[in-house]
């Protein structure tokens, strides 16, 4: 890997990563259409830990007060009986299916899951979903009306970001508007959903990001931190952008963005501008 596409990738990752049109899939397109070589499952896993990084940063206040609240229902009945203490149990229940999943088919989710013929495929399917959510989920519950079931159900949503193109925001905050959650809610948990699920993969695939003979582009140990941090910083100015921008309008814009790249993906493979 060249500095240029470790920061190119890294920018991408960091643009991507929280808006609901798949920073994998994004990842998987532009190293391919630039670059003719694959970012790599690794690459994008471990990049991730930037863009969670600047999550754990923008809601510290929130995560602190989740993470001491969990500790203290442990031995407190009364504890146990707050908002804070059942969200906190929805994140981590979340979690679980991502996290199972992704142990078990790391082989597919690094190999075959990653052609572009599925990238675009999803990104077009998953985008009407989107939308689909958007149109006629009645969003009308927040935060304060979170069941457990909400965390189940969006947490296994979640794990199908596993397949490029699907979008780990996308397919939480689709399943949260389908749920009824109000969209600043569903985009909110959609976040914290995220944290444990993220920093596990980039953990895990820490070992197989500078492995020479892996699939992907390899990056040294310094493009990896430069790309780690780099994709962070721009994550946390989309957190900001994107919770002021749910707040008044609707999610078709990313909608019509999925859609409409998931058309020239499929045209530019048509033509032989790209490869599989």
């Amino acid at each position: 890997m060249t500095w240029l596409q470790a920061v190119v990738l890294a920018v991408v990752q960091g643009l991507t990563e929280f808006l609901p049109v798949s920073s994998s899939g994004h990842l998987r397109i532009v190293s391919q259409l630039f670059f003719s070589a694959d970012a790599g499952a690794s690459f994008t896993a471990v990049t991730q830990i930037g863009t969670e990084l600047a999550v754990v940063i923008y809601f510290f206040g929130d995560i602190a007060r989740l993470v001491a609240t969990w500790f203290r229902g442990m031995v407190s009945a009364e504890i146990r009986r707050t908002r804070d203490y059942r969200l906190a149990w929805y994140v981590i229940v979340g979690s679980i299916p991502i996290g199972i999943l992704g142990f078990f088919f790391q082989d597919l989710i690094r190999g075959a899951l990653r052609s572009l013929w599925i990238t675009a495929t999803t990104l077009i399917v998953f985008g009407l979903l989107l939308g689909l959510a958007e149109r006629y989920g009645p969003q009308l519950r927040r935060q304060a009306q979170l069941r457990l079931s909400d965390g189940v159900l969006m947490g296994l949503a979640q794990s199908l970001a596993l397949v490029p193109g699907v979008s780990r925001s996308g397919g939480t905050i689709t399943a949260g508007l389908s749920l009824g959650l109000d969209r600043p809610t569903a985009v909110r948990f959609s976040f914290l959903l995220a944290i444990p699920a993220v920093f596990a993969a980039g953990l895990l695939e820490l070992g197989h990001v500078f492995d020479p003979g892996g699939p992907g582009l390899q990056p040294s140990g310094p493009q990896m931190l430069v790309a780690t941090i780099l994709a962070g910083v721009v994550g946390y100015i989309c957190i900001a952008w994107l919770l002021r921008y749910v707040e008044k309008h609707s999610v078709y814009l990313f909608v019509w963005w999925r859609v409409i790249v998931g058309l020239a993906v499929y045209v530019l493979l048509t033509f032989g501008v790209l490869q599989a």
